[in-house]
């Protein structure tokens, strides 16, 4: 008989207590997940998986380990805990670690207003499959396209819970859906390859499967006959599809880890600028049907919404209950964990504010510069903030597209980058990451 993560999460507290844990928490991870790939019109690969993870954290003392199984016997659950108590007690002292307190847990759990799960049946393998023949027989259409790399469809549904000896048990479901398609356009040395896709919460919601092969198609041809750009100081604007890797640098710049261990290129900038004026970054762990949503974190506390940014001045970290207490702060309510990791802060959906301009407006603006809609690589500094990506796109002249680029290295210092960013309005408010085209005014471009 299968038992549920409630269940589950209740027996591995209760040998933890056997064991002789002063206090422990406990989470299962319990789901379903089926992928189809095809190829040529015909059904490549397809995988269907059902997968439970149990992860039990135990504390003796200042002391804490964690061990993790996928196996659901009372036996293991037993061999857990002993085995988890035996690493606690070699384990340095921490002085940061533990529970919440009761009173920060989070009350009156509302999940159902996040829309988390679709209830909607699991789709069948057949509907996978026509979905994914759709988007590949929609991309050999174009006269471009020597060839569909993979046309993928995929399915998820999983469910979390989440108890603590210190009185806390709740949980959630969240399902997804995806559908993926990757053109080659060219031959021989000349090949390019582009992608479009999307994932959803609600299967209802997913774009049409035509629409992402002809998307992926578009993508590929234009990136036909591509040349170095030419070496110099020029405005560099990040397309809508990798603009949020800007800010992703920024927010693993304020993760508590990294200024608690002082590894930051933003560990002196809270209460300074380090966005445009006008410019704010909010983070908002309620959006319904959106990845990032949750009701509570990994240590059980309510997640809230907060202003990472507002008004361009850093407002603080992104903290956890042990980084939290190193910097004498409390938690923000972001931590985040798998079943064989102890918590750690995360970050949940975050929104930058969106300029008044579309993307078109910026491309006229930029006069003769670089549109990046790929990177490469990435190195960045942790502690100055030197920034150096390679990657491809295309050339503007006078402020219209003239070719494609590849083979080229965009460099800069993101303190400096962020602080004179320019926002599109073409951010997709569905993303966990709302992050529209940024333009980045005179960064260096080594090409030719």
């Amino acid at each position: 008989m299968t038992q549920s993560p409630e269940s589950l999460t209740a027996q591995l507290l209760d040998a933890a207590r056997t064991a002789g844990a002063d206090a422990a928490d406990a989470i299962v991870m319990q789901g379903t997940s089926l992928s189809i790939d095809v190829r040529t019109g015909a059904l490549e690969h397809a995988e269907r998986a059902e997968a439970v993870d149990l992860g039990l954290r135990v504390f003796v003392g200042q002391r804490s380990a964690t061990v993790s199984a996928s196996d659901t016997a009372s036996k293991t659950l037993g061999e857990m805990a002993v085995r988890a108590i035996a690493m606690a007690q070699e384990a340095p002292e921490d002085p940061y670690t533990g529970l919440a307190d009761a009173d920060q847990l989070a009350r009156d759990i509302d999940v159902a207003r996040l829309e988390l799960h679709d209830p909607t049946p699991e789709p069948s393998p057949a509907s996978l499959q026509e979905d994914a023949q759709a988007a590949e027989a929609a991309a050999l259409e174009n006269k471009g396209v020597t060839q569909v790399q993979s046309a993928s469809a995929g399915y998820s549904a999983r469910h979390v819970h989440l108890a603590a000896t210190n009185g806390f048990s709740g949980g959630y479901s969240r399902t997804s859906r995806a559908l993926s398609c990757v053109a080659i356009a060219g031959t021989g040395t000349g090949m390019e390859r582009d992608v479009d896709g999307d994932s959803r919460t609600f299967q209802s919601d997913l774009r049409d499967p035509r629409e992402i092969g002809t998307q992926a198609a578009e993508r590929a041809v234009a990136r036909l006959d591509a040349r170095k750009p030419p070496t110099g100081s020029f405005p560099v604007l990040f397309d809508e599809r990798i603009a949020s890797s800007l800010i992703g640098h920024l927010l693993v710049a304020i993760n508590g880890s990294s200024i608690a261990r002082g590894a930051s290129w933003l560990r002196d900038a809270k209460g300074q600028s380090v966005l445009p004026d006008h410019l704010s970054l909010v983070e908002d762990p309620h959006r319904p049907r959106a990845s990032g949503s949750r009701p509570f974190d990994a240590e059980g506390l309510p997640t809230q919404r907060r202003e990472i940014v507002k008004d361009g001045v850093l407002t603080g970290w992104t903290l956890d209950l042990a980084t939290g207490r190193k910097l004498g702060l409390p938690s923000t309510g972001n931590a985040g964990r798998g079943a064989s990791s102890a918590p750690s802060p995360s970050t949940w959906n975050v929104a930058l504010s969106q300029g008044k301009a579309s993307h078109a407006d910026l491309l006229r603006d930029m006069g003769t510069g670089l549109l990046v809609t790929s990177m490469i690589g990435a190195t960045i500094n942790p502690n100055t903030g030197d920034y150096s990506r390679g990657a491809a796109g295309f050339w503007v002249e006078n402020g219209e597209v003239t070719h494609a680029i590849n083979e080229c290295t965009i460099a800069g210092n993101l303190r400096d980058m962020l602080r004179r960013i320019v926002p599109a309005n073409d951010a997709r408010a569905h993303l966990s990451r709302v992050v529209p085209s940024l333009l980045v005014p005179g960064m260096t471009l080594a090409g030719n």
